[in-house]
């Protein structure tokens, strides 16, 4: 199950950064947005046997171009000496437990509400999109949704969607497809109309496009265990946790930026 969720999270990461292959895993690099932290890593896949000069190589190729480097590493207890390494070369380190969530394909049974409707994210309404994701921090902010959003919409592995209240765009989410694979991604609804149930709309919607188009399995990594009680509700189920290794030669750490 490990391989099927790093391969469906690498081929979602090559979608808005270049991917360059190492033996021990990737580097992902996109300089058009060097603040966004996800499209600026090196990901660590399998064992390294030679810690320093995987340590330096990684810094270098950052450095060189005005980026922070980080590193994302996976099953960390397995490379106690590479994080002895990034330890004595000045990177702080946080160990981040990821949940990984399965839908129950059971798409939900919701009331019937008049006052919701749901639209694909086209030109007419991409600003309105655009402008609920760009308030959102703990998806970036603007600094990085306004440049990443236009990227997932012109690339075809993604469905937008957007949900008006009373006429009022309020809420998004995105399928991404890779194979038979789904994930959901961007869910966001604007501060004002949180607490309505409108995140179990637009969802049911997702789970329908799914289970329509025919995909095998849809699945979401929320971003902390607030949000995976929230998709529990809504039928999915955590099926592993993934314990991730960051380790960050400046800048703030994941943790601080969930909980700004």
């Amino acid at each position: 199950m490990l391989d099927k969720i790093l391969d469906l999270e690498f081929a979602y990461l090559a979608t808005f950064t270049a991917r360059h292959d190492r033996e021990w895993g990737f580097l992902f690099l996109n300089e058009n947005q060097p603040a966004y932290y996800d499209a600026n890593h090196a990901h660590v896949r399998k064992p390294v046997d030679y810690p320093e000069k995987v340590v330096d190589e990684v810094i270098s190729f950052y450095q060189e171009k005005s980026i922070i480097p980080r590193f994302y590493i996976y099953t960390p207890d397995e490379q106690p000496a590479l994080i002895r390494e990034l330890k004595s070369k000045g990177f702080g380190y946080e160990e981040l437990p990821s949940p990984v969530q399965l839908w129950d394909q059971k798409v939900m049974n919701l009331e019937r509400n008049d006052a919701i409707s749901i639209e694909e994210v086209t030109e007419a309404n991409y600003q309105e999109a655009l402008e609920i994701e760009c308030s959102i921090k703990e998806i970036g902010g603007r600094e990085v949704r306004e440049k990443a959003l236009k990227e997932e919409f012109d690339h075809p592995a993604y469905q937008h969607f957007l949900l008006r209240y009373n006429g009022v765009a309020c809420s998004t989410a995105c399928i991404f497809a890779h194979g038979r694979q789904a994930r959901m991604e961007s869910v966001a609804t604007l501060e004002e109309y949180r607490g309505k149930g409108l995140i179990g709309y637009i969802i049911q919607h997702i789970q329908q496009q799914v289970q329509k188009q025919g995909f095998e399995n849809l699945w979401v990594f929320p971003i902390n265990e607030r949000v995976e009680k929230v998709y529990n509700r809504y039928g999915f189920d955590t099926v592993m946790t993934l314990m991730t290794g960051h380790a960050f030669l400046g800048g703030k750490s994941i943790i601080e930026l969930q909980n700004r």
